[in-house]
């Protein structure tokens, strides 16, 4: 059975591991947040060493046919749109190399027509020479996409349900085939069938109460453990920020993740899951960041653009608007300097200064961590 026909049932009826994880999360009655926090530092050094991954992501294109009322990119939003050809990636790429990544996450809304058939494949094609490690977070796949796509070099795929409220998923995604919530739900299941070796969950905290987020996020990285064990997990719980159509956005009091409950999630992650990868993007602020890095943290993005062209401004000759499935080219493109943006980042910092950063805390930026060549036979 895949996670979705099981996924009820652990709600009403926990594992004790997720027991478990629930205690510590009771701030209240629960272990003291200092002692998680060194409980947690003490569990990722032993499994991850003095160590943090460092990735960009590589925003190919913000066309999208979902309405997700929270996203930037959603598909009534009259936003500048672009979708980057596989040269403009490139030079992307390129750019992002000369800073020191090897490991890119490719980025692009859901769209059949603008990122079509074919598209992935190019650009993974174009870019596998000079990057070693390859991630795409796009539009959920079958099977056999997947196994195509990995065919051309990719190993991570990075999927967030964003809510694991039901009802809740229902209200904000309103059109295009996002509203599905099972068939998301068990996307990870269908990329590691496809052969991806490391896949990224998480949900997007400040839609639903966290708590329950927390909890199913805990119980879906635990039937991925025993499901598809071969396999490589990160876990984020990145916050809203604000976006495209809510650049005023203030999140709901009763659905925030204060910083204090962020950090105690970081904690009761790295306690029950010491294996898995923690990722904390640049959605937070950098005194955040700076302050969690040593607990728990073993995956940071740095210095990102979180729309296409972001690093170069490549595209951005090609800005149009897209109503109802078609380009509409713009009256005037006097003031349109760039492609708009998914979200608003907090910390703004330069790759260089966030490697600064982790060095004074006695942490080792990693840049690459794969080669090719570790399969090579003599």
């Amino acid at each position: 059975m895949a996670f979705a026909d099981v996924f009820p049932d652990l709600l009403e009826r926990p594992t004790p591991l997720m027991r478990r994880f629930w205690r510590l999360l009771d701030a209240e009655a629960g272990e003291p947040l200092e002692s998680l926090a060194r409980r947690s530092q003490q569990l990722t050094r032993r499994h991850f060493g003095n160590t943090m991954r460092l990735f960009a992501p590589l925003y190919l294109s913000n066309e999208c046919v979902n309405n997700c009322s929270y996203c930037g990119f959603s598909r009534d939003a009259a936003i500048l749109r672009s979708t980057l050809s596989v040269e403009h990636v490139v030079r992307e790429a390129r750019h992002l190399h000369a800073l020191g990544f090897r490991n890119l996450l490719l980025v692009a809304g859901e769209h059949p027509k603008f990122v079509s058939e074919g598209y992935l494949q190019r650009c993974l094609d174009a870019l596998a020479s000079f990057i070693p490690t390859l991630a795409i977070e796009v539009g959920p796949m079958e099977d056999a996409q997947y196994a195509e796509i990995v065919r051309h070099g990719a190993e991570g795929l990075v999927v967030y349900q964003e809510t694991y409220e039901r009802n809740v998923y229902a209200t904000l995604h309103t059109a295009g085939p996002k509203r599905n919530f099972d068939w998301r739900l068990n996307c990870p299941e269908r990329a590691y069938a496809g052969g991806f070796r490391r896949i990224g969950i998480g949900a997007l905290f400040g839609l639903a109460p966290w708590r329950a987020e927390a909890m199913a996020l805990c119980a879906h990285l635990e039937y991925l453990y025993k499901h598809c064990w071969k396999a490589q997990f990160t876990v984020a719980f990145p916050r809203m920020r604000p976006y495209a159509g809510n650049y005023q956005y203030q999140p709901d009091p009763a659905l925030l993740l204060p910083d204090p409950a962020f950090v105690r999630l970081i904690a009761a992650f790295r306690i029950i899951f010491p294996q898995v990868g923690i990722v904390v993007s640049t959605r937070e602020p950098a005194p955040l960041r700076d302050a969690v890095a040593s607990l728990g943290v073993t995956h940071m993005s740095a210095g990102a653009r979180t729309e296409p062209g972001g690093y170069t401004g490549a595209g951005d000759d090609d800005l149009h608007l897209t109503v109802r499935g078609r380009r509409v080219e713009l009256a005037s493109k006097s003031g349109c300097d760039k492609a708009t943006e998914q979200f608003q980042i907090s910390d703004t910092r330069s790759s260089a200064e966030v490697a600064t950063m982790l060095r004074a805390q006695h942490l080792d930026p990693v840049w690459k961590d794969w080669d090719e060549a570790l399969l090579a036979s003599d």
